[in-house]
């Protein structure tokens, strides 16, 4: 998936088998859905070789469920480019088939373990009796610096900024990257939908924050260009 993926399990009993499931899991999204690898779904369908009718369902979904956060977030995610009808679903494909990785190792027992994929997190259950997972989000600035510290047991969180790749979210209104935003981190119960909800917010520029404060069951931490700090009232910072 042209990204670093961390599995953590801290449960004792869980057959090694369910990590090497979710890893295939993975690697089988990353053939499908890749805009990179000419033989993938979204390739072909980019190039006019397959219908979206004649897609595999979880393509379907995907494009569905981007058509629907494309509305729901008033086209600032949009998963389309250009005129010919291309599509690029990797805003939501990152999350939600971590997500999909991580009911693998429920359905195998896991109660306790944490995901990690480029930045986005997926957590489940209490690493220790009592203490909470804590994830770190990364300083827009620092490159090992720590911007703040989040506390999460059942909690997916994804963070959306210039750090590794530059000026890759763009408004699709306007075409232009978004000015006096540094990044945004997104938590909630599905990791999918707070990468999409991350990326739409960061699009909007100095307006994602007033958006992020109407969102149902997600919080938001944005940080702008002049280093303030926003967040919403139940963003769960430890």
């Amino acid at each position: 998936m042209g990204m670093p993926v961390c599995i953590d399990v801290r449960d004792h009993g869980v057959p090694a088998s369910a990590i090497d499931d979710a890893f295939s899991w993975l690697r089988v999204v990353d053939a499908t859905f890749s805009t990179y690898k000419g033989d993938s779904e979204i390739s072909r369908l980019n190039r006019g070789e397959l219908s979206r009718d004649d897609a595999s369902p979880e393509v379907r979904w995907v494009l569905d469920e981007c058509d629907r956060l494309r509305e729901r977030t008033g086209g600032y995610f949009d998963a389309r480019f250009g005129d010919d009808g291309g599509v690029d679903p990797s805003g939501l494909v990152k999350g939600w088939s971590i997500d999909r990785a991580g009911v693998i190792l429920a359905d195998a027992g896991a109660t306790t373990f944490s995901i990690y994929a480029g930045g986005d997190i997926l957590t489940r259950g209490y690493p220790e009796p009592e203490r909470s997972w804590r994830v770190g989000i990364q300083h827009p600035y620092v490159r090992h610096g720590i911007a703040a510290v989040v506390r999460s047991n059942d909690l997916a969180l994804a963070t959306s900024g210039e750090y590794e790749r530059g000026e890759h979210v763009l408004d699709p209104h306007t075409g232009a990257p978004p000015e006096g935003v540094l990044s945004v981190t997104v938590t909630g119960p599905v990791l999918g939908t707070a990468d999409a909800y991350a990326t739409a917010a960061f699009a909007m520029g100095t307006d994602g924050p007033r958006w992020t404060a109407t969102l149902d069951g997600y919080e938001a931490m944005t940080i702008l260009a002049d280093g303030t700090v926003l967040s919403t009232e139940g963003f769960p910072k430890a």
